[in-house]
């Protein structure tokens, strides 16, 4: 059995509802596997930081926790790649004030930089009431040890300011970040839970600076020329989750359009990234994987769409018409009132993403692919001439993929002029697919002809969204009434107009569509020529 590492913190968060709490501690998943009773205790945790946040700004923790009669003072780094590890560091202290000449590890030292104790101030603090039971996975060498802490409490700000707090915390004690997963999975059949991505540090300095959910794009990958094939598989599919949690708030806040919009962002980089790899995974995994994007795409689909509907193609309609100093006051009353039943759809639409976000099918969906990358499960398959190439450099195969995935953009644009739309729109899903490839492997080649080919992607594809938008603009206010309801009067004429007007504009912008696939077709590639052998 492996012991965890002494400097580092493993360890799995999970929302859950006080009042779940009795069951989750009966359930066979913990009261099967306990390894002796569990106790009971408060924590109180003061959070410190500069007056211009530094250390929040690199994700960096310094704490001091009242326990018992002690304290203990604690630096933890930025979480891992893999989200739920992370460096710790702890020593005690004398009081609630940090004591920095105690930190002794250097590791430690270089996190904090140049920081005097004088530049440091109370942030907030957390009061948590915590139960705590260890638990064993497994038998023999293979077997896990977790703790699992059952925190309920609050942070609060030096103002009054708090944010209650409700979650289970499952910590590797030893064994491999496998088991946390196992555990997770079996304790969400007990009762609702929700992956939890976000530290208790973070959130309360979330709440220090009055910050509210903002929606985020993917951070840039990063890969080395040793990163093995399956090291690779699981950088990129651990940034896809990473992705969609981060946008999770947001989105359910359903405030702003985009945290929605890069939710289905991650879900298709997902989806594109287990096509790319699609030879590595066995067939059963694979379809699971894909059956489940599916699913959760399908479910936020709809409100991305109204969003879209609403925002780029309705509002710059009435805007021109309300400008026109009353000349067609009629249509602008027929397109408010289509505005107000858009919006109605848009509004049932996110009461959907909601449904599905918080659901159980959407946790056990999280936890499963995040166990089977920590298990590398696609491991599980016979041993073949694809398979030993998971533990090949991955330099090797990223000409490869992304020469096929240019080539495939090439073919599905062919005679583009003469396209029609539904063609056009599988160019353009080419071309994400193209888009993403070269995402995740460009931290492989040299940056600048790398930025500029994005660029020339980017353009064509956003002018093809367009495209896009304008036809499934007609498909959603046919749809705007599929529930039974009658259309208000002025309504159809608002739609036509709508359609009409955007219409005209996809017509005005045709040649410099096409002046634009002949560029694709002109940029140099900035990768090698793969060998044919490959």
């Amino acid at each position: 059995m492996a012991e965890a590492d002494i400097n580092r913190e493993t360890e799995l968060k999970l929302a859950a509802q006080p009042e779940d709490f009795d069951r989750l501690r009966a359930a066979p998943a913990i009261a099967d596997r306990a390894a002796g009773p569990a106790a009971t205790r408060t924590l109180e945790s003061t959070y410190y930081d500069t007056e211009d946040r530094r250390l929040a700004a690199r994700k960096v923790t310094l704490r001091v926790r009242k326990t018992g009669d002690g304290f203990v003072q604690t630096v933890k780094s930025a979480p891992d790649e893999d989200g739920i590890g992370r460096g710790e560091w702890e020593c005690a202290v004398t009081s609630a004030t940090p004591d920095l000449t105690l930190i002794a590890d250097e590791a430690a030292i270089d996190l904090l930089g140049p920081l005097g104790e004088s530049e440091l101030q109370p942030v907030f603090t957390s009061i948590v009431e915590r139960t705590t039971q260890d638990v064993t996975l497994g038998e023999g060498d293979g077997a896990a040890r977790i703790e699992i802490a059952f925190d309920r409490g609050s942070i609060m700000l030096p103002d009054g300011r708090s944010r209650e707090l409700c979650e289970v915390e499952l910590e590797l004690k030893e064994g491999t970040p496998a088991a946390l997963y196992e555990l997770a999975q079996d304790l969400a059949k007990a009762a609702p839970l929700r992956l939890e991505m976000r530290s208790k540090a973070e959130r309360g300095h979330a709440l220090a600076n009055g910050e509210a959910d903002k929606a985020v794009k993917a951070e840039k990958l990063l890969l080395d020329p040793e990163t093995t094939v399956e090291g690779a598989v699981a950088r990129i599919v651990r940034a896809c989750l990473a992705h969609m949690i981060a946008n999770e708030a947001v989105t359910l806040a359903g405030e702003d359009p985009e945290g929605v919009h890069q939710m289905r962002v991650a879900l298709r980089r997902l989806r594109s990234a287990t096509a790319l790899f699609r030879p590595f995974i066995p067939t059963v995994q694979y379809l699971w994987l894909v059956g489940e994007i599916k699913w959760l795409a399908g479910s936020l689909g709809p409100a991305r769409d109204w969003d879209v509907f609403g925002e780029e193609l309705l509002a710059p309609v009435r805007d021109a018409f309300h400008r026109a100093d009353g000349h067609g006051r009629s249509a602008v009353e027929d397109l408010d009132t289509l505005a107000a039943a858009a919006e109605a759809k848009r509004l049932r639409a996110y009461e959907g993403v909601r449904e599905a976000i918080r659901s159980d099918r959407y946790t056990a969906f999280l936890l499963g692919v995040g166990g089977w990358v920590e298990k590398r499960g696609w491991r599980d398959q016979p041993v073949s001439e694809e398979s030993v190439r998971l533990f090949q450099p991955v330099i090797g195969l990223a000409d490869h993929l992304l020469n096929k995935r240019h080539r495939k953009a090439k073919r599905a644009g062919h005679g583009f002029a003469h396209l029609p739309v539904a063609q056009r729109h599988q160019l353009r899903i080419a071309l994400k697919k193209l888009r993403y490839a070269v995402e995740f492997f460009r931290s492989l080649y040299d940056d600048k002809p790398v930025r500029r080919y994005i660029q020339q992607l980017a353009a064509f594809q956003d002018a093809l969204g367009h495209l896009n938008d304008v036809a499934t603009a007609t498909r959603l206010l046919h749809e705007l009434h599929d529930d039974g309801s009658r259309s208000a009067p002025g309504e159809p004429r608002a739609a036509g107009i709508v359609i009409g007007w955007h219409a005209r504009g996809v017509a005005d912008t045709e040649a410099a569509l096409v002046a634009l696939w002949h560029d694709f077709i002109d940029t140099k590639h900035f990768w090698s020529k793969p060998d044919p052998a490959v």
